[in-house]
């Protein structure tokens, strides 16, 4: 029951994006399809780590529930802010209702949870209480708890790739170099947690168990934080570029 429970959300997300890409093509407004697989992939990504055979082993193996980690709070969200999902939102609702929407992503709570450093506190902070308290130990022991913990897995991680790297539009975007400052110290953050984690296991957590997990957390972590610098760099150079030609001229 927790499992369906957690993968139901994103199997609703899911449908509700497919339908949502026939209601923008339908209206000559074309959803590439690169951008469909990116949310389908992040979607099976989230899932499989909540549910499913890697979801019960990770229950008892930390190098397993590491792996489930970087699908629901990494890769996951990375996939899913790529698939630009507000941008089809707009594009699928009419006008009053995309007016009443933008008006809701331009509200000071918005603005507040998608600042790069209070996404990274949720994000990285959190993930810092988890394994160097008796969080981990406790949700393992409490279903509730469990679910609690992996919903904020996965909401902290979709919050720092929004507030650093989305493609969407964006009412409250900061400055290319106020996020390059917060990902550097934030990625410095997670690589630190890994490296603490292998010397210091969490609780009930055996030494090879936390050794294994703690080397995945930090090259899995590296893998993925790779992306999220091209991206971001990518994005600071396209939004440069033009800026430069003028003044040349």
């Amino acid at each position: 029951m927790p499992q369906l429970i957690l993968s139901l959300p994103f199997v609703m997300v899911l449908i509700a994006y497919l339908v949502a890409v026939v209601t923008s093509n339908r209206r000559n407004k074309l959803c590439p399809m690169y951008r469909t697989a990116f949310w389908v992939t992040g979607v099976f990504c989230a899932v499989a780590a909540v549910a499913g055979p890697l979801a019960d082993r990770a229950r008892m193996d930390f190098t397993t529930h590491m792996l489930g980690h970087l699908f629901l709070g990494m890769a996951a969200p990375l996939l899913m802010v790529l698939a630009a999902p507000v941008t089809l939102i707009l594009r699928s609702l009419n006008v009053s209702s995309a007016r009443r929407f933008s008006l809701f992503l331009r509200s000071w709570p918005i603005r507040i949870i998608s600042d790069p450093i209070v996404a990274s506190t949720l994000n990285v902070g959190g993930l810092w209480v988890l394994y160097t308290t008796n969080l981990y130990t406790a949700m393992q022991q409490n279903m509730l708890l469990h679910m609690a913990v992996q919903i904020h897995v996965f909401f902290a991680g979709y919050l720092f790739t929004v507030s650093m790297i989305s493609i969407d539009p964006t009412p409250h975007r900061t400055s290319f170099v106020y996020r390059a400052v917060v990902l550097v110290t934030a990625l410095a953050g997670h690589g630190i947690l890994s490296k603490t984690i292998y010397a210091k296991p969490p609780a009930c957590v055996p030494a090879a168990e936390a050794e294994t997990g703690g080397m995945l957390m930090y090259y899995g972590g590296d893998a993925i934080e790779l992306l999220f610098i091209f991206i971001l760099c990518l994005q600071w150079f396209i939004a440069t570029r033009p800026r430069a030609k003028v003044d040349r001229g």
